[in-house]
């Protein structure tokens, strides 16, 4: 079973606008006097052969049909207007530039600029998931090819490409029912509520093949409204057949649309016409019998079946899907296109004349800078490609629950206007599906994922079908459907929620905090104390106590060990370029020094005794020279080490963004960490020796013998720096130079401690130890 051939019956219209165009050319004097424009019009049946066939009609002569050949001079073509759709016009181009005749293809038709306004639109609403319905034709597979990488760039994707098939007489109707059964399940199926349509001017009447079925039919089969948006070609029509199916399918519907405007008369024009009235046109009568579903007696033989056309039924009472008394933006081109060429064709004779020949030359130049005001008060001219940039109307359709149609114009797409204002919408005059609930529609394949998380792509879906994952520590997302949660800046930090960046606090060791307080109180308070006992020691520098470990050594370990507290405060505040220089190199020299003099205290304590044996030549080493070399010669090489290092890669101010997520810490970059760690190595070298020459010689019988003390103060000594690298290594900022005081104050106090308590104990609380007279009767006594 084949389709029954129908007429478009809101097509008719068009040829009422040009009809109408041409009669009030005739009758105006002032424009083409003395001449009158005739017209003729062919069916395309929408079908490239009967184009053809039309258009070499138009060229030919009307009795006999003989191509490249026209014996009537008296009718010459001048110009053509094109159909409404744009492989029509492709295809009378392809002819009619064989002889130059200037054609009107609406632009808003022929090419596709605007589309990407589309774009914007789903952008505006959230749209990034939606369906695409083309016309299985050409122009329609280029529109696929045209906006999908497009929409892409914008970020929506497609849930489904469908094809109608095209309208033809030989259309099987068995096989369209099928593929549209196909399609409005695989649109009814979809998770998207938006669906753009790209068709011929006729495609509603296929459109309208989806649901043929009652509202509460509908809604029970199909609990879904849609969006649909529809390309400025495509129109509401029906077909006699479609008169009593429901339309509410496309109810909220949004389309592009040509502009259009009341033309005087137009309206009154219409009012009249009928078969009985209507002289010449072909088309009417067949229009009138699709339009209101009835028979002319003499169309048919033998009686009629059904209703009986009167010729006298008015047009106003149509429904708009079949016929509309305004004027349409279609026909409002066709009207355009005609007295533009009738302003061209009059300044062509009031300059050159009459003559044809000037006419076929010239006609197309003139039409491109012709430029005129209609009847409707609008200005006509053409831009340098021979478009009209009128732009287009963003309708809103409106579906009556009687089923009456209506347009509500509700935006304007001017490419006239700088991009930020190309395109408007009135958001509060829109009108949505009732599916809806008037609520703004949404479609998208997955919810926004929510600051402080990006998007994951689903495997083996589109780019807008995704899973929203949380911001891996460290980054943060501060807005809606990110790609990939970046990282803050330096002098920020992310928040818990991840979805903005806190800026970081200036972290250091200062005199202001507690912390800092407290280290420089201790360092202050041992070097009070260290002061105190080197006082002691100097007032009392005659006692058999002070003068039986060598004056010198002492005064030179309390000197060394008074600056070693003093050494702290460099660590302490900001960070500046002459204490990040000074103050591990100053602590490592003056901490080698105070660590040689007790060395050079063991070595002699173990040296003296070995003196006393009979013939020992060890006497010769003993005195102030073996110590002073000790000291010296140690110091000097901390002394060494220390120069070198900060000649080849000095310590210098550094900030630290990242070690600490919350902070950046100001510190001193060591320049050299292998340098640090040589110096601090060669204390613990020094003190390695100490502590073994102590160990061994603490049971040497001497009332004044230090080795015993000594050892205790190694035994510290190493205690704290064993525990202090590891510690050290895994701290940052300013606990890290709170552990290297701690440590400095530690060992230098256990120092301090170990070695001169016991002799302060005997000068300050039992002086009667203090002579030689004790001295001499505990050595025999040990003996």
């Amino acid at each position: 079973m084949t389709l029954t051939p129908s007429v478009v019956t809101k097509n008719y219209q068009h040829i009422l606008a040009l009809a109408f165009a041409v009669k009030e050319i005739n009758e105006n004097p002032e424009l083409l006097p003395n001449v009158t424009l005739g017209f003729h019009i062919y069916d395309s049946y929408f079908i490239a052969r009967g184009t053809y066939h039309g258009t070499m009609l138009l060229s030919s002569t009307p009795e006999r049909f003989v191509p490249n050949y026209k014996c009537d001079l008296q009718n010459n073509l001048i110009a053509v207007i094109g159909g409404l759709d744009p492989l029509t016009s492709l295809h009378m181009a392809t002819v009619l530039d064989i002889y130059k005749i200037p054609q009107h293809c609406d632009r808003n038709l022929e090419n596709m600029k605007g589309h990407e306004e589309f774009g914007n639109t789903d952008n505006l609403y959230r749209w990034t998931w939606i369906g695409l319905l083309t016309m299985d034709l050409e122009n329609g597979e280029r529109f696929v090819q045209m906006v999908v990488p497009m929409f892409s760039s914008s970020g929506i994707c497609f849930a489904f490409i469908e094809r109608v098939p095209k309208l033809t007489l030989d259309t099987e109707l068995k096989d369209v029912l099928q593929q549209c059964a196909k399609i409005h399940d695989k649109v009814m199926g979809s998770t998207a509520n938006v669906l753009v349509a790209y068709g011929e001017s006729y495609s509603m009447v296929f459109v309208r093949w989806f649901p043929y079925l009652s509202e509460q039919e509908y809604m029970a089969i199909n609990p879904k409204g849609l969006v649909w948006i529809m390309t400025a070609q495509m129109e509401l029509t029906s077909m006699v057949y479609q008169r009593t199916w429901d339309t509410q399918i496309i109810h909220g519907a949004l389309s592009f649309a040509i502009p259009s405007n009341k033309v005087p008369g137009f309206h009154q024009f219409l009012e009249h016409i009928n078969p009985s009235t209507t002289k010449g046109d072909y088309f009417i009568r067949d229009f009138w019998q699709q339009a209101f579903a009835c028979v002319f007696p003499s169309t048919v033989a033998g009686e009629v079946d059904g209703d009986v056309c009167t010729g006298e039924e008015k047009l106003a009472v149509l429904p708009e899907p079949f016929f509309e008394m305004s004027m349409t933006g279609h026909s409002y081109s066709i009207y355009n296109a005609v007295y533009a060429v009738a302003h061209a064709v009059h300044s062509m004779f009031s300059s050159r004349g009459r003559h044809q020949r000037m006419v076929d030359q010239s006609l197309h130049h003139i039409l491109r800078g012709i430029s005129f005001n209609n009847s409707a008060g609008d200005k006509i001219s053409f831009n340098v490609k021979g478009e009209i940039d009128s732009g287009y109307d963003v309708i809103n359709w409106i579906v009556s629950s009687n089923q009456s149609f209506h347009k509500v114009k509700v935006g304007r797409m001017d490419p006239q206007h700088p991009s930020e204002q190309m395109f408007t919408i009135n958001e509060d005059a829109l009108t949505w599906h009732s599916w809806f609930n008037q609520t703004r529609p949404l479609s998208v394949c997955s919810e926004s994922c929510r600051p402080g998380s990006s998007k994951k792509v689903k495997e083996g879906k589109p780019f807008c079908c995704y899973d929203c994952i949380p911001c891996p520590e460290g980054k943060i997302s501060d807005q809606k459907d990110v790609n990939d949660c970046y990282i803050c800046l330096d002098q920020t930090y992310p928040n818990k929620k991840r979805d903005f960046c806190i800026l970081k606090d200036v972290s250091f060791l200062s005199y202001e905090e507690p912390l800092g307080i407290s280290l420089a109180f201790f360092a202050l308070s041992f070097s009070v104390v260290t002061a105190l006992v080197l006082g002691t020691f100097l007032k009392h520098h005659d006692t058999p106590i002070v003068i039986a470990n060598n004056r010198g050594l002492t005064y030179t370990l309390l000197i060394s060990l008074l600056l070693c507290f003093l050494c702290a405060l460099l660590f302490i505040d900001r960070p500046k370029k002459v204490t990040c220089l000074l103050r591990q190199a100053v602590f490592a020299i003056i901490f080698s020094v105070a660590v040689s003099c007790v060395l050079a205290k063991t070595m002699t304590v173990v040296l003296a005794f070995m003196a006393t044996k009979p013939g020992s030549k060890i006497r010769k080493w003993l005195g102030k020279r073996l110590s002073s070399s000790i000291v010296l010669c140690c110091s000097l090489i901390q002394a060494g080490t220390c120069a070198t290092w900060l000649a080849t890669s000095p310590p210098f101010p550094d900030t630290d963004m990242h070690s600490v997520t919350e902070e950046i810490l100001l510190e001193c970059n060591e320049g050299s960490v292998t340098m640090l760690y040589i110096a601090l190595g060669y204390l613990g070298f020094l003190a390695i020796i100490s502590f073994t020459v102590a160990f061994f010689a603490r049971r040497l019988p001497d009332s004044f013998n230090e080795a015993k003390f000594i050892t205790f103060s190694m035994l510290v000594f190493c205690s704290v720096w064993l525990s202090f690298v590891p510690t050290y290594l895994s701290t940052k900022g300013k606990y890290m130079v709170a552990v290297e005081i701690f440590s400095m104050l530690a060992s230098s106090g256990g120092l301090l401690g170990c070695i001169f308590s016991p002799k302060c104990y005997i000068i300050l609380l039992r002086p009667e130890l203090n002579n030689r007279e004790q001295l001499m009767r505990k050595n025999e006594r040990t003996k």
